[in-house]
């Protein structure tokens, strides 16, 4: 563990990575303080899981729309209004409650499309703080292991903000956002930070064929963890067990903290581009057990194993973006990895429901292995686009809207 402190020894490492985890939590406290506060104020469960679920799209289109914002304006012009923006939705969302419904679903689109890329621009900016490769690796994997905090963290906040009221929770998740938004945008790294002069051309990072493949991957990957976080709800109601969801949950984010810890604490051999097919086969096949549902400590051991190889695939696809994006464009790339994880989740939850019906909970839980091989097919098939390419001089540029 000595890589990591190093790591956190180095000037503003510490403040970087807490500010963004802190203003970070409301992603893992929007949905369910959404779930609670419409249920509270008498609407139904379509409409709380509706509004949930468009709150996190809001957020998947809004997060490279504002990190291709922030590479061309700087970072605090951006974070500060857009967190300042998302916590008004979540207060209009806990002054309106659930009727109309209209106001409701503006709320949580500002809120969520408004949610600032604390993620993205902290990614922007390690390798203008840290010394070295050796740091920058370890601050990708510690970073991906942490967000695992989030989803226990958050959830937690906002029952007990819930237990005095679903408004106080909401106000919550918006304060939050504020507060480590200040911490980071206030910061001299990211105060000076700038984003190189890009090419003008409507299609920013998409425009390299590599970081395509290596978001249809992520979004394949984020299929299953979408699945998964709907199956173990089928699964504790076949137990007849209420904690059972929350404990496989937590299984699986113990998982992953663990192996990005393992991940970043140490070098590994080989470049990026050839270590990612061999962690996302890990991936893969660490999904495929969970069909089978087993009893007990072996379904908790089987969802433990599901989370090892997630913060390693991360952290190596983190390294691969900043290799892959075109001049300018950083943020805007790391973005669309918040982005294409956030919709393959979206698309996983619904294809979750479905196999639960068709199948029960081995169906539920058989889109997470297929999410799993079908992220591993898209690599190995662009395999030779994840490759970075030696950088060419830019044509003459301008900055573009």
């Amino acid at each position: 563990m000595r890589t990591y402190v190093d790591f956190l020894r180095v000037r503003h490492a510490a403040r970087l990575l807490g500010g963004t985890l802190l203003g970070r939590l409301p992603n893992g406290m929007a949905m369910l303080a959404i779930v609670l506060h419409v249920r509270a104020e008498g609407g139904g469960y379509p409409l709380a899981g509706t509004l949930a679920a468009v709150n996190g799209l809001a957020m998947a289109v809004g997060q490279p729309v504002l990190g291709r914002a922030m590479d061309r304006f700087g970072q605090p012009r951006v974070l500060l209004p857009a967190a300042v923006a998302s916590a008004a939705g979540y207060a209009l969302l806990a002054a309106a409650g659930a009727d109309p419904p209209a106001v409701a679903a503006a709320a949580v689109v500002l809120a969520g499309f408004a949610t600032p890329p604390l993620e993205a621009g902290l990614r922007a900016l390690w390798t203008s703080v840290l010394p070295g490769p050796e740091e920058v690796h370890a601050a990708y994997a510690l970073d991906a292991a942490a967000q695992e905090i989030l989803f226990t963290a958050g959830p937690l906040l906002v029952v007990g903000a819930a237990a005095f009221s679903t408004e106080a929770a909401l106000l919550l998740t918006g304060a939050l956002g504020i507060a480590g938004t200040l911490v980071v945008a206030c910061s001299g790294p990211s105060r000076s930070w700038r984003g190189e002069v890009r090419a003008a051309d409507w299609a920013g990072p998409l425009r390299s064929p590599g970081l395509r493949v290596l978001l249809l991957s992520l979004a394949f990957a984020g299929i299953a963890l979408g699945v998964y976080a709907v199956a173990v709800v089928a699964y504790a109601e076949r137990a007849h067990s209420g904690s059972a969801s929350g404990v496989l949950l937590a299984s699986m984010s113990a998982g992953a903290l663990a192996g990005g810890l393992v991940y970043g604490a140490r070098s590994w051999p080989g470049e990026p581009h050839r270590r990612l097919p061999w962690l996302m086969a890990a991936l893969a096949v660490c999904y495929l057990p969970l069909v089978w549902a087993p009893a007990g400590p072996v379904m908790m051991g089987l969802a433990f194993l599901s989370g090892v190889w997630l913060a390693p695939v991360l952290a190596c696809c983190f390294s691969l973006v900043d290799r892959l994006a075109p001049a300018g464009t950083v943020t805007e790339a790391f973005a669309w990895v918040v982005a294409a994880v956030g919709a393959g989740s979206s698309l996983g939850s619904f294809v979750s429901g479905f196999g639960q019906e068709l199948a029960g909970v081995p169906g539920a839980f058989a889109g997470a292995g297929a999410g799993g091989v079908l992220a591993l097919l898209v690599c190995l098939l662009g395999a030779r686009l994840l490759r970075p390419s030696p950088a060419v001089p830019q044509v003459p540029a301008t900055v573009d809207a």
